[in-house]
């Protein structure tokens, strides 16, 4: 190989990995790109947001909402995602059993409505 033929060639690929760099500085800082972790964790979040919006949402149409909302008040905030379980508000349609989360995030959701 020429010598000059192996300094573009050089240059070349020293050019292909700065670029290459700068593309992935750019994009993870400004383009919004994303690691498996992050996407997953906003995924979750997103996931108990919907399902605790639910939850309320079930526990506001049952008939006597206003009684069990002050029966709720009552209850040491600690507690108020177990009576969420016990009154299986937690639960999404098609599951047996709800995850611990969604009870809290639902009794977070509803302590808004008890202050009212």
């Amino acid at each position: 190989m020429k010598p000059e033929t192996k300094g573009k060639v050089t240059f070349g690929v020293w050019g292909l990995i700065c670029g290459a760099v700068i593309a992935m500085i750019i994009g993870f800082a400004w383009g919004g790109w994303l690691t498996g972790g992050t996407a997953q964790k906003m995924t979750d979040e997103a996931v108990l947001a919907s399902q605790a919006a639910i939850c309320v949402a079930q526990f506001m149409k049952q008939p006597n909402h206003e009684e069990k909302l002050k029966e709720l008040g009552k209850i040491d905030s600690w507690k108020r995602s177990e009576f969420i379980e016990k009154g299986g508000w937690d639960k999404m349609p098609g599951q047996e059993k709800a995850d611990s989360l969604v009870s809290q995030a639902c009794a977070k959701g509803l302590e808004v409505l008890i202050s009212k």
